[in-house]
């Protein structure tokens, strides 16, 4: 483990609780981007944490030489990976597996607070495969915005679930797909509350989707995405004014909330063959029985392939729970995805 951080007692201190928890063990630290250069060359560390503001080259600009030049799980220990922070989207986005927020305070209390967060999200990044993910490249945005089709209710959907490096993958995925099609994107991306606004916003400037956070009794549109937010169950429901979207805190499914499977299970019910459901990257089996479900109600469902999933867990696990017709790289995911919308009937 490489410990980057411009601070001596945030070094001293994230050094001190990966090696007492008798599972990590650091090789160096780094006080600037530059220095976690040259030690990830020279000590090929498993993984590394990586602060953002530094001086000399920042943590955003030294993830992205890593995860080009020499990848490896880079988890994000930062006061600027707090919720609404764009950096912090665009960390993940780079490929960062992880975010963990430092506690204003200096002392025994703030490690006491910080430790379960930072051992978590280690073991997650523990097991991501980054290797044989892509370097980002950015997407052009398919097409213009289309606000008359908007302004339809969405007569086909896709409903996305995504984990541990699901944001990198969404941000090639979404501005990719393409529009006009009388579709609407449903996301649930695992994500704690605080933080799904900037990513919504931060896809809203990618793609020809018009991307929202969900809010309660929306309408869902054609052409617009939507991303539940952190902490809340997202759902799909018919009532005498249309398709409106549910948003509820009952609780975790799978540890996580929110959860896609109550989503693909909303979606099956409402659109059948008229659903197509894509499980990517990350940890556990959220999705899996989801997209069983939108399978066996006529739709189709697709999942990520492990040479481009930074955790394969989710997708395979959809793929052993039967409900995928299509295992795919992320790249090839776009154009078949279109293909398919243009070929399935409207709810």
């Amino acid at each position: 483990m490489l410990v980057v951080d411009d601070s001596a007692f945030f070094r001293r201190l994230v050094s001190e609780l990966i090696a007492g928890s008798g599972e990590f063990r650091v090789v160096g630290t780094a006080a600037n981007g530059l220095e976690a250069l040259a030690l990830v060359h020279s000590l090929n560390p498993d993984m590394v944490t990586m602060d953002l503001q530094m001086p000399e080259l920042g943590g955003l600009e030294a993830i992205g030489y890593i995860m080009s030049e020499a990848p490896r799980p880079v988890v994000v220990v930062s006061a600027h990976a707090g919720r609404g922070t764009p950096g912090a989207i665009r960390a993940l986005e780079l490929g960062a597996v992880e975010l963990v927020t430092k506690d204003d305070g200096q002392g025994h209390t703030s490690a006491i607070r910080m430790a379960p967060r930072l051992l978590n999200a280690l073991r997650a990044a523990a097991a991501a495969d980054v290797r044989r993910v892509p370097v980002l490249a950015r997407p052009r945005p398919s097409g213009p915005h289309v606000p008359a089709a908007r302004s339809g209710e969405a007569r086909r959907v896709v409903a996305i679930a995504a984990s541990t490096g699901g944001p990198r993958a969404l941000a090639e995925l979404v501005p990719a797909l393409p529009v006009g099609l009388e579709t609407a994107l449903l996301i649930v991306q695992h994500m704690p509350a605080g933080f799904t606004r900037s990513f919504a916003e931060r896809l809203n400037g990618l793609s020809a989707f018009e991307v929202v956070e969900a809010e309660p009794g929306m309408a869902v549109r054609t052409d617009t995405a939507y991303v539940a937010p952190g902490d809340y169950h997202m759902r799909v429901e018919r009532g005498g004014d249309g398709l409106r979207l549910l948003l509820d805190q009952q609780p975790p499914v799978w540890g996580v909330r929110p959860a896609a499977d109550p989503l693909f299970h909303s979606v099956a019910a409402e659109f059948r063959s008229a659903a197509l459901g894509v499980v990517l990257t990350g940890l556990g089996r959220d999705g899996a029985a989801g997209l069983r479900a939108i399978h066996d109600a006529g739709g189709v469902g697709v999942a990520q392939d492990r040479g481009t999933a930074t955790i394969y867990g989710m997708p395979g696990a959809a793929l052993e729970a039967g409900g995928t017709d299509l295992v795919l790289p992320l790249q090839a995911m776009p154009e078949r995805i279109g293909a398919l919308l243009r070929e399935m009937p409207r709810r």
